[in-house]
């Protein structure tokens, strides 16, 4: 059904976000995300302190828009299979268009510039980065058809932008202090990567009675039982590049004693949903991926960090 068109762009883009980007519960989780990514490189320097807040704070605007033009860009990608299958999202049911998304994404995307041109020029080449990858993914590497056909190497080539989205926010310690990035990074990256297919497989695990024809799930894909053991496998392997991650970096271990018991937590879901797969406890599963990303994050250099600020 079209929208009305007297009712302004401002109050349907309001709508939109709710369903599709709620921004203040991506704050929360973007936010964590850029603070651990900051702290852990700050701890793994040697550093006892924080960057500027307001420093701060531009890293949490540009990560959180990131994202949401991840959004703008998914989309235009799947604009074709949303029509056909989705029909009560935000776009095909005519809520906002795809004309007036694209106008969206570039006023963001020009705001993203201007305060980094105002309060960390310096910052703009990781930000170029990341961008030309998002703008790679928006074409699907211009191998469309192939990617769609090899579900493996559509996660590997998009979960990346969460590692680039890393080099970035953790930039805003060790690129703008003009020093060579810790080594220790590294095992944060590989964390954040696979953190992504979690989350990725998290969301996109169905009950029997909530698959849609034409929507991908991974338990349509994989088998209920693959795909959910895949996603224990994964949170207990990024669970492992964690426990790597923090001892090279120096973070106390009590952290990880922290950890695993949220991991603990979050494994729950996933063994009722084998009992008994029903929506409720897929939900859950969804449910389980957000906190243990936020979690993760917080015992990943977060915590450490607000305990040598107080």
């Amino acid at each position: 059904m079209e929208h009305s068109p007297y009712s302004s762009l401002l109050s349907r883009f309001w709508q939109y976000q709710k369903e599709r980007y709620p921004f203040m519960a991506y704050l929360i989780l973007i936010g964590t995300f850029s603070f651990s990514a900051v702290s852990f490189s700050r701890i793994s320097r040697g550093e006892d302190t924080f960057i500027s807040w307001d420093r701060f704070a531009v890293c949490v605007f540009n990560t959180l828009t990131i994202f949401f033009l991840v959004r703008v860009f998914d989309e235009f990608k799947d604009h074709e299979d949303d029509v056909k299958y989705r029909k009560g999202l935000p776009v095909p049911r005519g809520l906002i268009n795809l004309s007036e998304l694209r106008k969206i994404g570039w006023a963001f995307f020009g705001i993203q510039l201007g305060i980094n041109l105002l309060f960390s020029p310096e910052i703009l080449p990781l930000l170029c980065l990341v961008l030309a990858y998002l703008g790679l993914m928006g074409k699907e590497f211009f191998i469309a058809e192939w990617l769609k056909k090899h579900q493996f190497w559509y996660i590997t080539s998009h979960m990346l932008i969460i590692p680039l989205v890393d080099v970035f926010a953790s930039g805003f310690d060790w690129y703008l202090n003009d020093v060579s990035p810790p080594k220790s990074l590294i095992f944060f990256f590989l964390v954040s990567y696979m953190n992504g297919v979690v989350l990725e497989i998290g969301r996109k695990i169905k009950s029997p009675e909530a698959e849609e024809v034409g929507v991908l799930s991974y338990t349509k894909q994989l088998g209920t039982r693959t795909a959910v053991f895949s996603w224990i496998f994964l949170l207990l392997t990024t669970l492992l590049l964690a426990s790597s991650a923090m001892k090279v970096a120096g973070i106390e271990s009590i952290y990880f004693t922290l950890l695993l018991g949220i991991g603990a937590i979050c494994l729950i879901p996933s063994i009722a949903f084998l009992i008994r797969p029903v929506m409720r406890n897929a939900k859950m599963i969804e449910y389980g991926s957000a906190l243990w990303t936020l979690g993760l994050y917080l015992c990943m250099g977060g915590l450490s960090m607000l305990s040598r600020l107080i």
